[in-house]
């Protein structure tokens, strides 16, 4: 039906065999995360009468407030701001930051330079109204040679105006690994022992479900057209933390004085809910369809990161394909792969928030949605392409196989 070359199909089933010990341990988190949520649903009494629209000004809106509640049981947090008027992590993290920093406080990013879109919101590259704009000064630690926050490094930055320690879960758009939820608490300890009073930041995006608990965080912030939505949630981001840090978000989305009272969540509480209920077996998938992915680009010899049997801490799968007309290709048959679109040729343009061109493959049947099968990446070397997504493993795996194949037919591998 897809047209692809029998030997990938071959290898393919060779490679289910194979990650048979890698997938149950995958299984094992899918299902502890299952019962967490449910859990959490149950001891809030979450019921249908919850799920009435409210609009307005979203005044005594009952599942709104289930809903975070709910969100802080599951990130293990005091308090959660869940809301279709965050517009995408980006916004989440944005709203997170500007709550809590004032003039001459600094932020202090711990994990490297942050993803591409943050660039702008924090100010390295101007942009009207950014955090440095606002008397935010920013500071920046590189990781050492093993891809690991440099603690030694860490301490010397550290400073008595030093007000927000961020740490970026997922990779964003480099080839560093990503960080798993010991190796953030670690950190986050640290960084505690030096000065009990820094804010921990943590940017969760494409983290969550991942391993079986989110980090122990003061602010934790994420996309709900990422993972926790479970590929139901339209639109929406969170945020969870700390009851006074939430609370200060809270004025930052809304007005001071008003926080978390006001906002309406206009009939959303039962997709974000059901979306949240499923989210670890979407999450599940896309784990699998990633070291999948590792394995199939190992086999063919494609430099890619992490290793499939590397521990996860998010769903990216990344493979360095070293021009720009082989990410073309990959994009093209994830493309093809996607129930939604899959006629259309994705194409490189000048995205805002980035400082590049970037190519985005995503046929989903929400707009940016990166739980659903997508791959994307900026036109620059070393022309690195990072998948993930796939609301099932069926169809993340089938997603590889038509990336790989699209390379084939343009004579990029051989098979």
């Amino acid at each position: 039906m897809f047209g692809i070359d029998k030997r990938l199909i071959e290898l393919a089933d060779a490679v289910d065999t194979e990650l048979a010990q890698v997938f149950n341990g995958i299984t094992e988190i899918t299902s502890f995360n299952q019962l967490k949520i449910l859990g959490a649903m149950q001891h809030r009494g979450l019921s249908s009468g919850h799920f009435t629209v409210s609009n307005g000004y979203g005044y005594g809106d009952a599942g709104r407030d289930v809903l975070e509640e709910i969100y802080a049981d599951v990130f293990g947090a005091e308090a959660a701001l869940v809301r279709p008027q965050l517009i995408s992590g980006t916004h989440a993290i944005a709203t997170a930051l500007f709550g809590v920093l004032r003039a001459g406080d600094e932020l202090l990013s711990v994990t490297g330079p942050p993803y591409d879109t943050l660039l702008k919101v924090i100010g390295v590259q101007d942009a009207k109204g950014s955090l440095i704009e606002h008397g935010i000064v920013y500071k920046e630690s590189a990781l050492d040679v093993n891809d690991y926050p440099d603690l030694n490094i860490i301490r010397s930055m550290i400073s008595p105006k030093t007000k927000v320690a961020a740490i970026q879960r997922s990779r964003g758009y480099s080839l560093r690994r990503s960080f798993t939820t010991d190796e953030i608490n670690e950190l986050i300890g640290f960084i505690k022992s030096i000065n009990k009073d820094i804010i921990c930041f943590v940017d969760n995006c494409y983290g969550e479900f991942t391993d079986f608990f989110e980090p122990k965080a003061d602010l934790i912030a994420g996309s709900l057209i990422k993972n926790p939505g479970g590929g139901l949630a339209p639109v929406g981001g969170y945020i969870a933390g700390t009851e006074e840090h939430v609370y200060a978000a809270a004025c930052r989305l809304n007005t001071p004085g008003a926080g978390r009272d006001v906002g309406p969540s206009l009939g959303l509480p039962s997709v974000f809910t059901q979306g949240l209920f499923q989210a670890p077996q979407v999450v599940g998938g896309a784990l699998k369809g990633a070291v999948f992915g590792a394995k199939m680009f190992e086999k063919l010899g494609i430099t890619h990161t992490p290793g499939a049997y590397e521990k996860r801490g998010d769903i990216v799968q990344t493979a360095t394909l070293g021009s720009a007309e082989a990410v073309a290709a990959f994009c093209r048959g994830i493309q093809k792969a996607s129930p939604v679109d899959s006629f259309f040729t994705p194409e490189a343009w000048d995205m805002p928030g980035y400082n590049c061109p970037v190519i985005m493959a995503s046929g989903a049947f929400i707009q940016g949605s990166s739980i659903e099968l997508s791959a994307d990446a900026p036109m620059r070397e070393p022309y690195a392409v990072f998948f993930q997504g796939g609301l099932s493993y069926d169809h993340s795996r089938l997603g590889i196989l038509m990336g790989l194949n699209e390379l084939a037919v343009s004579g990029i591998i051989k098979l």
